[in-house]
C-alpha cells in the first residue's frame, strides 16, 4: 500500500506564506542607512544559496526587518531562471536580499524543502512556462506566483516526505557526482593526448624511425620550405608578401626533426572574413552558414541562411572542403578562436563575416594537422593572450591569427600523430557519449522520485507516521 494524496490540500501559495519581493537597488537614490550585504537571485540556486560574491547596498532601519531574512525562509528567482528556489539557512545575520528574489514565509507550519522539491519539479517539466512574463527574458510575478497552487499534506507527512526525497537523492546525486569526475577525468586526458602530439611524444619520431632504420627522412624545416614554395606559386588575391619568420617563442623545445610554423606561411591566399547582411531563413538568395553551424568536426549545413545578393557577388567566398575556419568573435573565451575544417559542402554555401577563412596549402590539407592541434593549449594560450574585449565580445582578428604559431613534424609523422589522435579521441567521444547518456538519466530519476513524492506514491503507509 501507498499513502494516498487524496486527503492532501492544494491551496494557492498566497494563503498560507507571505511572499515579498526584495529592495530594487538603486546606486544614486539609496545611499541612507547602513550598508549591508544582500543576495541577488545569481547567489540562489537549485538547494543551495551561494555566499562568496555578495555585493553590498544602504538600507534604512525601516527597511532592516522588511528586507531580512530568517532561517526557513524559501527564496525564489523572480527572473534569471524564475522560480529556481532554495532554503536559506540563516547562517549570515543581517544579510538582505534584492528585488530579483521573492522571500516566502511561511504563516503556518510547512517543511520549506518540501515547496523547495514542488517548484523544482513544476519547473524541470515546464509547468512554470504559462506564469512567466516577458518575451525574451522572463519573470515570475508576485501576483502569478501567490496563485500557485501548493501541495499540503499534513505536518508529519511533510516531513517523512522530505526526509524519503532527500535519502533516495542523495544516492542518486552520489552517482551524478562519480559521473561528473569521470567526465572531467575525460577532459584532462584529451588535453594530454594533445599535448603529447605537439611534443612528440605520442607516436615514435620519424628522427627516431630514421636512425634505427639508418635511412634519411625530410624534416620538418625542409618540409616549410616546400610549402613555402608552393605558397608563391599558387598565391592569389593580392601582391604576394613574404610571411615572417615565425616567432619559436611560443614553443616549447622540439623535437630532432621539427620546426615551427606560423599560419601566415602556411596559407596560399590570404586571410578572408566572410559576408555580413541581413538574409532570411528561406530562398532565394545565396546560401550562407550561421556561425552557429560550427562543430569541432566540421559543418552543419543545414544551419544556414539566403542573403540578397547574386553568386558572382561572392566569388571567393564559397566554401571548399579542407578549407580551415575561424570563430571571430564569441561572448564566451573559451569559444572565441575556435577552429574547424569543412567538410565538401552538399551544396553551394558561403561563410560569414563571424568567420575567418584560412585556405591552407596542400601538404597542411592532406594531414589535417592544423585542425588536430587546433583545440590543444598549445594554440588555446596564443589566442587568449591576443584577444580583445569590446563591450562583452571577445574578439580575434586575421592580423592576431596570421601570427599563431604551431609545431611542424615532418610530413609522414604528421600522418601517424594524427591517426593516432584520432583513435584514441574517438574512445574518449564514445566514454562521453556513455556518461552523457547515464546524466540524462540520472535528471529524469531525480524527476521521476519527484513525481512520486508529490503524488503520494514515494513512502509507503507500513513507514507513514502513526
Amino acid at each position: 500500500m501507498t499513502l494516498s494524496a487524496k486527503a492532501w490540500r492544494s491551496v494557492p501559495l498566497g494563503q498560507i506564506a507571505d511572499v515579498r519581493l526584495g529592495k530594487m537597488l538603486d546606486k544614486v537614490k539609496h545611499l541612507k542607512g547602513r550598508r549591508l550585504p544582500y543576495l541577488r537571485n545569481v547567489n540562489v540556486r537549485w538547494g543551495t544559496v551561494e555566499t562568496d560574491d555578495l555585493r553590498e547596498m544602504y538600507f534604512e532601519d525601516d527597511e532592516l526587518e522588511r528586507y531580512g531574512l530568517r532561517a526557513g525562509d524559501v527564496l525564489v528567482c523572480e527572473g534569471g531562471e524564475p522560480g529556481r528556489a532554495s532554503v536559506w539557512d540563516g547562517r549570515l545575520p543581517g544579510l538582505k536580499y534584492q528585488k530579483a528574489i521573492h522571500r516566502v514565509r511561511f504563516n503556518e507550519a510547512f517543511e520549506p524543502r518540501l515547496l523547495v522539491y514542488q517548484l523544482e519539479h513544476i519547473a524541470k517539466s515546464g509547468g512554470l512556462e504559462r506564469r512567466f512574463t516577458g518575451s525574451t527574458i522572463k519573470h515570475l510575478t508576485g501576483e502569478a506566483f501567490v496563485q500557485l497552487p501548493v501541495l499540503v499534506p499534513p505536518l508529519a507527512e511533510q516531513r517523512l516526505l522530505v526526509g524519503e526525497i532527500e535519502k533516495q537523492l542523495t544516492r542518486l546525486e552520489a552517482g551524478m557526482v562519480a559521473l561528473r569526475r569521470v567526465q572531467a577525468n575525460l577532459k584532462r586526458y584529451r588535453a594530454a593526448v594533445l599535448k603529447a602530439a605537439c611534443e612528440g611524444r605520442l607516436v615514435p619520431t620519424e628522427a627516431e624511425l630514421a636512425r634505427k632504420e639508418n635511412r634519411s627522412y625530410e624534416t620538418g624545416e625542409q618540409l616549410l620550405t616546400r610549402m613555402l614554395a608552393e605558397r608563391r606559386r599558387s598565391w592569389i588575391n593580392g601582391k604576394y608578401r613574404e610571411p615572417a619568420s615565425a616567432d619559436t617563442r611560443s614553443l616549447a623545445t622540439l623535437p630532432d626533426g621539427w620546426a615551427c610554423v606560423s599560419i601566415e606561411q602556411m596559407i596560399v591566399e590570404p586571410l578572408c572574413n566572410g559576408v555580413s547582411i541581413k538574409g532570411s531563413d528561406t530562398p532565394p538568395g545565396v546560401r550562407a552558414l550561421r556561425l552557429s553551424a560550427m562543430s569541432d568536426s566540421g559543418f552543419d549545413y543545414s544551419d544556414a541562411r539566403f542573403l540578397p545578393l547574386a553568386d558572382e557577388d561572392v566569388d571567393d567566398l564559397w566554401i571548399r572542403g579542407g578549407d580551415f575556419f575561424i570563430a571571430r568573435g564569441n561572448g564566451s573565451l573559451h569559444l572565441v578562436g575556435r577552429g574547424t575544417e569543412a567538410q565538401d559542402p552538399p551544396r553551394k554555401t558561403i561563410f560569414p563575416d563571424t568567420m575567418i577563412r584560412l585556405r591552407l596549402c596542400e601538404d597542411a590539407q592532406k594531414t589535417h594537422w592544423v585542425s588536430t592541434v587546433w583545440p590543444s593549449r598549445v594554440v588555446r594560450a596564443q589566442i587568449e593572450r591576443k584577444v580583445k574585449t569590446t563591450a562583452g565580445i571577445y574578439k580575434i582578428a586575421q592580423p592576431q591569427v596570421a601570427q599563431i604559431v604551431i609545431p611542424l613534424p615532418p610530413f609522414a609523422e604528421q600522418l601517424r600523430i594524427v591517426a593516432e589522435v584520432e583513435r584514441r579521441l574517438s574512445v574518449i567521444d564514445e566514454l562521453q557519449t556513455v556518461v552523457m547518456a547515464n546524466l540524462q538519466r540520472a535528471t529524469r530519476l531525480r524527476q521521476s522520485i519527484l513525481e512520486r513524492a508529490l503524488s503520494g506514491r514515494l513512502i509507503s503507509n507500513d513507514a507513514s507516521p502513526k
